[in-house]
Parts: C-alpha cells; sequence; structure tokens
C-alpha cells in the first residue's frame, strides 16, 4: 500500500484518474483529481474530480443521481496515473450514455473485439429489433417455454461431452449452453452485472466464513 504523499501530481497540482466499471472493466470516462478531490473521493468511497474548466471540486452524480461507488484506486508504475474502479449507479457520461469512449477511431481488420457483454447486447438488439430470419428473433419469437428447452437441451450436452472427456466438445457445447442463457437473460431482464454481483456477494461470504474457520 502506499500514501497520497507518494504520488506525482502535475504542475497544476493534478493527476489524471481513469474511471473503470467494476464489472465489466470498461473504461467510463477520463477525469482529474487534486489532493483535495481525492482525499474527498476516500472519505466517502464516491468519485470527486477537480474540474479544470470550473475549477472547483465536482462530486460525480451529486447533481444527476449517477453516483460512482469506488472499490479501488491504483497508481501506476511512475505514480503519476490513477485508475479507478468503481460500482456506478447510472450513466457515466453527461450525454447519457454508460461510457464516455464510444467514438471509435480505427479498429483492426485482423483482431477481433469480443466479450459477454458485447454478446448480450446483440442479444438484446435481436428482442427490441427483430431480424427476419434470425435464430435469436426466432426464440424470442417462440418465448419462454422454447428458451428454457433449449437451455436444457444445451445442459445435457454440456454433460454428454464432460462426461466423455473431450475438451473440445465439452468447450463447443458450453459455448452453445452460455448463448442460450444469454438469451433466457434478456427474456428474463437479468443483466451480466446482476449474475457477477450475485457472484460477488458469494465470494465475500466464502472469504468470511474462511476467516471464521481459521480463527
Amino acid at each position: 500500500m502506499i500514501s497520497v504523499d507518494d504520488l506525482k501530481f502535475d504542475a497544476n497540482g493534478l493527476i489524471p484518474a481513469v474511471v473503470v466499471d467494476h464489472y465489466s472493466k470498461k473504461v467510463l470516462t477520463l477525469a482529474y483529481m487534486n489532493r483535495e478531490s481525492l482525499a474527498v473521493s476516500m472519505q466517502k468511497g464516491l468519485t470527486c474530480f477537480y474540474s479544470r474548466s470550473r475549477r472547483e471540486l465536482w462530486l460525480k452524480g451529486e447533481t444527476s443521481g449517477n453516483y460512482q461507488h469506488i472499490v479501488s484506486v491504483t497508481a501506476d508504475c511512475d505514480r503519476d496515473a490513477l485508475v479507478v474502479e468503481v460500482v456506478k449507479d447510472g450513466p457515466a457520461c453527461h450525454l447519457g450514455t454508460d461510457s464516455c469512449f464510444n467514438d471509435t477511431l480505427w479498429k483492426s481488420d485482423t483482431l477481433r473485439e469480443f466479450s459477454v457483454g458485447e454478446l448480450y447486447d446483440l442479444i438484446a438488439g435481436r428482442k427490441t429489433s427483430p431480424q427476419p430470419g434470425s435464430y435469436t428473433t426466432y426464440l424470442f419469437e417462440k418465448g419462454i417455454d422454447k428458451i428454457l428447452k433449449k437451455v436444457g437441451e444445451e445442459s445435457t450436452e454440456v454433460i454428454i461431452g464432460g462426461k466423455g472427456g473431450s475438451k473440445e466438445e465439452t468447450v463447443f457445447e458450453i459455448a452453445d449452453l452460455t448463448y442460450h442463457l444469454l438469451v433466457l437473460m434478456v427474456e428474463m431482464g437479468i443483466t451480466p452485472t446482476d449474475i457477477l454481483r450475485e457472484l460477488e456477494k458469494r465470494h465475500v461470504v466464502d472469504k468470511k466464513v474462511k476467516q471464521e474457520t481459521m480463527q
């Protein structure tokens, strides 16, 4: 652990802070802190920044209600920049978007960007904007019973693959099951963050039980 005195603020007394979503690991915004705003952030457990244009402190969410609850603050190797991991109450951007970083400047033709969150959003789009010929749209049109049937079928396929000892087959079937679980989640209004939060709660409980056992 380091202290604030170990940090290197610039000539204006500021240090850049990259704010990252605790669950998705998505970069939400880049802001600046001075010693005072950093102290407020650590005291309240909420992000507080220094506005270079207004030349004053601003507590994120104080006006909008979109507070950012701090999980951790980490300095880089030179200790002149911070990564602030947060659990957010709402959009990070003043434009109402999830992140301030939305305008793509360049993308590789060979390296593909992929995440479970991105797949979830694509599936959700097939529900709100049905596409003719889309299997995902077909599942939503058939409804919950069809979706649950497919989840059951794919679960069985995973068991068969695992029992057979084939890693390749099991990976393939787990991918199928994951896709259908995401369809079920969209149908029921469950987000990936909901699942991560539940797993995180169990992880905390598990650690507490282990600590009590060791005492």
